[in-house]
């Protein structure tokens, strides 16, 4: 999977949301979807962010993007019911949804978790991960092959100590995806899962502030798996975790 090669215009005329695409993966993820003729849909927390994210598509000759700043700790149902609205509007359908948009919190004992951090780990890891899924699904069904790729984590498979809220949160989201996959089986949605792995992010820094990021993959590095996935070629995959790095 990591050597996987799509062709030059494997996403072409596919209409992709991704949260996060201010920076780090989920900015990647954008620039590398238009590159192979996604029309992408940016959401993220700081418009500044997404208006660079918007000229470097267009520089590079990319379908024009839309922007959506949208803070998920905040969005409400309606806010999400409102977007899938803009999308039919706009696009007339959904091919791909990329929840790539997540908070570390702290690595602590679990004793000492506040319950502060964990609703608002929880609000943006999982429940608008559940909110936007749901109000998004309408939208993804008028696309005749669409992929939606969840983001997990290798403590979301496997717990690890003190990685508190952010563990728990992907292990949910393990699950929604599976759960997701078994119902739309058989159906034009299919739903996996992405662990990065460590990849040189600020997320990953903060996790890690003694590691060398030279040491690591870059969002770039990763990308052949996002791309397979959004891509038709993984349209009999489904209800999947695959790695982007090699274990």
């Amino acid at each position: 999977m990591l050597s996987y090669q799509v062709t030059e215009n494997a996403l072409q005329n596919k209409v992709i949301l991704i949260t996060g695409a201010g920076d780090g993966i989920g900015k990647t993820a954008a620039l590398n979807f238009a590159r192979k003729g996604a029309e992408v849909i940016l959401l993220g927390r700081t418009v500044e962010k997404l208006e660079k994210v918007y000229d470097q598509i267009v520089s590079d000759g990319g379908k024009e993007p839309a922007i959506v700043p949208l803070d998920l700790n905040g969005a409400t149902a309606s806010h999400y019911q409102q977007l899938a609205q803009t999308i039919r509007e706009q696009f007339g359908r959904l091919d791909g949804l990329l929840h790539n948009a997540s908070v570390l919190g702290h690595l602590r004992p679990f004793v000492q978790i506040p319950e502060q951090e964990w609703q608002q780990v929880m609000q943006v890891n999982l429940n608008s991960v559940f909110l936007m899924t749901q109000a998004l699904i309408p939208v993804l069904k008028l696309s005749e092959t669409a992929s939606v790729v969840m983001t997990s984590s290798g403590v979301g498979r496997q717990g690890r100590a003190y990685w508190g809220t952010y563990a728990i949160s992907k292990f949910a989201t393990e699950g929604m995806m599976q759960l997701l996959a078994d119902e739309y089986s058989g159906s034009s949605i299919r739903f996996n899962c992405i662990n990065p792995g460590a990849t040189r992010t600020s997320m990953r820094a903060k996790a890690y502030p003694g590691e060398d990021p030279n040491q690591l993959k870059t969002p770039e590095d990763i990308m052949p798996v996002y791309l397979y996935l959004m891509s038709d070629e993984s349209k009999e995959v489904n209800g999947q975790s695959l790695d982007a790095q090699p274990k």
